[in-house]
């Protein structure tokens, strides 16, 4: 059979399983009693185990199946939830991943996994070994039941009893339990199965399984229909008498229960989830985005056309396609839009990890998990939050014995939470630790030369909060694996701003400290202010406006050699456009108009000729050539064919 075409899915879908497994284990570390969590992270390890034997990678199987060993005592009782288990499960998960990403990337998906399997193996072999399973010896029949068994013999039936046994290298135990029922469905009917068929479908036994029949056939014709079956060792039969004394069991009330009825239920359940949802490939979403990138630069040209030419039935059919391609857009959108939650998912096991290296003890909680942002923003905000969380966990939350001097809890709290505000997201980092030095960063920033003893005097505390972000800066006093190697949070503030977001630090020193991401909601389609500058045009994103005003000449102010006006109490500089972008003007205008725009708690007022209108546009790259234009984020072509560059509002307010 030929497997590439299922390989896509099978990657997609493993990670899917390796991350259930990571969340799973983490919550049975908080809850070790908790059977619940390990009947769930033992189907995700079994699904992976089928998927993996089924694709030809016996590597990935074979590991599966020996954390499976581990989970089946757990849930037996007969291990106990410890550290040493989890560590063993969480190494056996970390090669799984390595596996699936040598997969992905075009590998055999082969590794070393001895490391693994030796503490998995060392856990299985140093507790109590397991009893072989003799359900025939603990099969017992209800009144309902030995009624039955009864009413068959009456009626010139034989009941029989069958123990069946699996090889121990049976992969698919459930599919070999079907095809078992399937042959003995053919000979009579099922009175019985132990364990009940659920737990038998969930694969909650060891290698045998016992099967109570009613049939008019031979025992031998039986036993050798079921040899058939291939991976099954032995079968032993013996007759049942309606008399035995055998002891009710609650547990045991699943009379007359057939394959089919167990069979046909999941069957449906699976056809109704997959007619609701689909996987797509990212790629054609991205073809479908600058295919409708494109109609929107010809319903701009046509809206025009409609209003130049005032013809009523084109005006009505424009505006009616007006209406159609914005709730197209909406759906769009919409289908791009992934939870933030396949970010945050993998943060808590990588903190689980940093807090043993730095011998802390962390209390991660993350809130607004199924807030959403487009694709391309998530694929590129995961390594910015990645390295404010483990700057948190290294510089931000104290040790626990500093801590307790503090009086404080020993267990720090880092708060992950996401929110909708307008057409943003805001992600937050916040920890209750050290909070940032003033004293500190500004020592540093001295030595280091980014700022003077001048500017340093009249520095508030947020642009004094910011240093900490410039190129080359770190406080750490010594160099580690976690952080302290002088790169990384000017790396994150440039991969925020290359996205359109910001990002401001609130701190108190001794109390902690909040990272505040604001990102925006898509980065293809966006609404802008549009904007006349002489005779170039220019798009101002409505995301950065907070409203328009008209200044006259005799409203504006000077203040530290630069101009400014008051508005609404709070000064705030003018940025003439025609002055950044070099327009030549011929005479000084008498009335300004202005654009208040803000980064964060900043503001400025943007002064341009006239104001065009509202409208959303394509945002267009400039390419590699044009990329570094200051306060120019890319282009937009509008209806009439003219190209209008889209200002970079933060780029301006410094």
């Amino acid at each position: 059979m030929e497997m590439n075409q299922y390989l896509e899915v099978f990657i997609e879908e493993s990670k899917d399983h390796l991350q259930n497994c990571n969340t799973q284990m983490l919550e049975l570390e908080k809850n070790p009693s908790d059977l619940r969590i390990v009947n769930e992270i033992f189907r995700s390890a079994h699904t992976l185990k089928g998927m993996s034997a089924t694709m030809g990678y016996e590597d990935l199987a074979n590991l599966t199946h020996h954390m499976e060993n581990i989970l089946d005592d757990i849930r037996n009782e007969k291990l106990g939830v410890t550290t040493a288990v989890m560590d063993a499960l969480f190494s056996a998960v970390d090669d799984l991943e390595e596996m699936i990403a040598s997969i992905a990337s075009g590998g055999d998906g082969k590794k070393d996994v001895s490391h693994s399997l030796s503490l998995l193996e060392s856990i299985v072999s140093g507790e109590q070994s397991k009893p072989a399973a003799e359900p025939s010896q603990n099969v017992h029949y209800d009144e309902f039941e030995r009624t039955v068994i009864l009413q068959s013999i009456e009626q010139g039936y034989q009941a029989l009893e069958l123990t069946i046994s699996l090889r121990d290298d049976c992969l698919l135990k459930a599919a070999r339990v079907f095809m078992v029922f399937e042959v003995l469905e053919k000979s009579g009917e099922v009175i019985k199965s132990t364990p009940s068929v659920d737990q038998l479908e969930e694969e909650n036994f060891d290698q045998q399984f016992c099967v109570t029949i009613a049939t008019k056939e031979q025992a031998d014709f039986i036993e050798k229909s079921v040899m058939k079956v291939s991976e099954v060792e032995s079968v032993s039969i013996k007759s049942v008498s309606p008399d035995q004394e055998e002891k009710p069991s609650d547990a045991a009330s699943e009379a007359a229960v057939t394959i089919e009825e167990a069979s046909e239920e999941p069957k449906e359940a699976l056809k109704t989830v997959s007619n609701k949802t689909i996987r797509v490939n990212i790629d054609r979403l991205d073809i479908l985005m600058n295919l409708f990138e494109e109609l929107v630069i010809d319903r701009g040209r046509l809206e025009q056309i409609s209003k130049e030419l005032n013809h009523g039935e084109l005006n009505e059919t424009v505006e009616r396609m007006s209406r159609i391609s914005g709730d197209l857009q909406s759906i769009i959108l919409t289908m791009r839009m992934v939870p933030v939650e396949t970010v945050f998912n993998r943060f808590p096991r990588m903190i689980r990890q940093l807090a043993r290296d730095l011998n802390k003890q962390i209390d991660l909680k993350i809130s607004g998990q199924d807030t959403e942002l487009d694709r391309t923003v998530i694929d590129e905000i995961g390594d910015p939050l990645v390295h404010l969380l483990r700057n948190a966990i290294d510089h931000g939350v104290e040790s626990p014995a500093i801590r307790k001097e503090k009086g404080k809890p020993e267990t720090g709290t880092i708060q992950l939470r996401a929110y909708h505000s307008g057409n943003h997201v805001f992600i937050e980092i916040e920890d209750d630790g050290a909070g940032i030095s003033k004293g500190k960063v500004l020592n540093k920033a001295l030595a280091k030369g980014i700022v003077t003893k001048e500017q340093a005097d009249s520095l508030t505390d947020s642009q004094i909060y910011e240093l900490i972000m410039a190129s080359g800066f770190s406080t750490a006093e010594t160099i580690s694996d976690i952080s302290g190697r002088g790169v990384g949070l000017d790396v994150v503030k440039t991969t925020i701003e290359s996205l359109g977001g910001s990002i401001t630090i609130h701190s108190s020193e001794g109390q902690g400290s909040m990272f505040s991401v604001q990102l925006p909601l898509t980065l293809s389609i966006i609404s802008v202010m549009l904007v006349e500058v002489e005779d170039e045009k220019f798009a101002i994103p409505l995301s950065s406006i907070i409203e328009t005003a008209i200044v006259k000449n005799e409203d504006i102010l000077h203040a530290h050699n630069q101009r400014v006006i008051d508005f609404r109490g709070k000064v705030v500089p003018l940025v003439f456009l025609d002055e950044v972008f070099d327009v030549y003007k011929d005479a000084e205008d008498e009335v300004h108009s202005v654009i208040i725009v803000r980064k964060g708690d900043k503001m400025a007022g943007l002064v341009v000729d006239s104001f065009i209108g509202q409208q959303e546009v394509v945002l267009k790259s400039l390419g590699d050539y044009l990329g570094d234009v200051f306060a120019i984020s890319g282009a937009t072509i509008l209806g009439d064919g003219q190209v209008a560059l889209i200002v970079d509002c933060n780029a301006l307010i410094q």
